[in-house]
């Protein structure tokens, strides 16, 4: 790749990590109820903390903005002229671009680095590359939430199940693209480490349900 499409694929990844950063929650939360959501329920900056907090009015668009993040991310590869780069490079952009974004929602430079756990900003991503799958997983994750009133739950089945739907319904499929449904089965379940332990021990907090002994942070 030469020096001026290196310069501009580091930009272009800064950038991603900051469409990552903005703290929807936050902003939410202070602007129309004075709160910061972070000091109350899980104490995550995410969807789900917002919903349990302030309700669905406030959570449901920071889910949506949460999921235009990620999916704007990925549509910063287009700025590349077409032809300048082969696809697989082209890819391989989109997964970093991913790991910026995702990376920026969990770890925000505009919320002191107390972000949430990056599920809604990989849902955007999912949109952005594989729509169909997404779209397949996101019906799974309601169902199961439906089922169990487990976000932790609802989160690490569909995150598992993406890379599969992957192979069945996004053909032809390169290295990177592979690559990136992987992550995301690894990314889920490894972000939610503390909520399989409590789901283990049987103290899961159900969502919008009784609180149990610890307050859940299975946020997105």
């Amino acid at each position: 790749m030469e020096t001026k499409w290196l310069i501009l694929s580091a930009i272009l990844t800064v950038i991603a990590y900051l469409l990552g950063s903005i703290p929807s929650s936050l902003w939410v939360g202070r602007l129309f109820y004075h709160t910061d959501v972070r000091d109350a329920g899980s104490g995550n900056a995410g969807a789900t903390n917002t919903i349990r907090v302030l309700g669905w009015k406030a959570g449901l668009p920071v889910f949506l903005l949460d999921i235009l993040k990620g999916w704007l991310a990925l549509q910063l590869v287009q700025i590349y002229p077409e032809g300048t780069l082969p696809q697989t490079t082209l890819h391989t952009m989109q997964l970093i671009l991913a790991m910026a974004a995702v990376t920026g929602h969990i770890f925000p430079i505009f919320a002191g680095f107390r972000g949430g756990k990056g599920v809604a900003t990989t849902v955007g991503v999912g949109f952005a590359v594989f729509p169909i799958p997404t779209l397949i997983v996101f019906g799974i994750f309601i169902l199961t939430l439906l089922i169990t009133r487990y976000v932790s739950i609802s989160s690490l089945v569909g995150g598992i199940s993406f890379p599969i739907l992957v192979l069945v319904f996004f053909q032809p499929l390169t290295t990177p693209q592979l690559i990136l449904s992987l992550l995301v089965a690894l990314f889920i379940p490894l972000t939610h480490i503390s909520n399989i332990r409590r789901l283990l021990k049987g103290e899961e907090s159900k969502f919008l349900g009784k609180k149990k002994k610890e307050e859940n942070d299975d946020d997105k």
